[in-house]
């Protein structure tokens, strides 16, 4: 890959990997450091990336960063649980944060594969290559994270 490629992909995805980081991860400025680390990782790897690979190598670093910090988020709220005497959380306000918490809800590539597929209208080829899928698993993971946010607002509708 050249430099003007490697320019070019700046400007072409740069706020579509804010956007998918942000969706993953929530907090912003994380979000943005991320992004940050991924267009990083590709100028080091600029000589042994494959021309027109570009935009599948960055959304891949983000893909695996986004994994390792929930990983790390996970541990520390297993930590957390286990000094806690209340589990209580308090139930999101409205819709938007009904929807992001159900999203949270959804495992790691469950949540990465909507994400690209309903928030950045990723293909299910694009989505496998990213997410080293195949495209049948991209779609099996995609029905099961659907269903469960269909049936995770149901409930909460009956609730209301």
């Amino acid at each position: 890959m050249k430099i003007e490629e490697y320019n070019q992909c700046v400007d072409d995805y740069a706020d579509a990997l804010y956007r998918f980081a942000k969706k993953s991860i929530i907090d912003s400025e994380l979000a943005k450091d991320l992004v940050q680390d991924a267009f990083e990782k590709l100028w080091v790897k600029l000589p042994t990336v494959q021309s027109g690979k570009g935009k599948a190598y960055l959304f891949t670093t983000l893909h695996n960063a986004t994994i390792d910090f929930h990983r790390k988020e996970k541990k520390k709220a297993e930590f957390l649980k286990t000094n806690r005497d209340s589990n209580y959380e308090m139930p999101p306000v409205d819709l938007k944060d009904q929807m992001n918490h159900a999203v949270s809800l959804l495992s790691e590539i469950q949540r990465h594969v909507v994400m690209l597929r309903d928030y950045e209208g990723y293909s299910y080829t694009e989505i496998g290559e990213i997410t080293n899928l195949t495209e049948q698993q991209v779609k099996v993971y995609i029905f099961r994270a659907r269903q469960h946010l269909k049936s995770y607002l149901v409930s909460l509708e009956n609730l209301v």
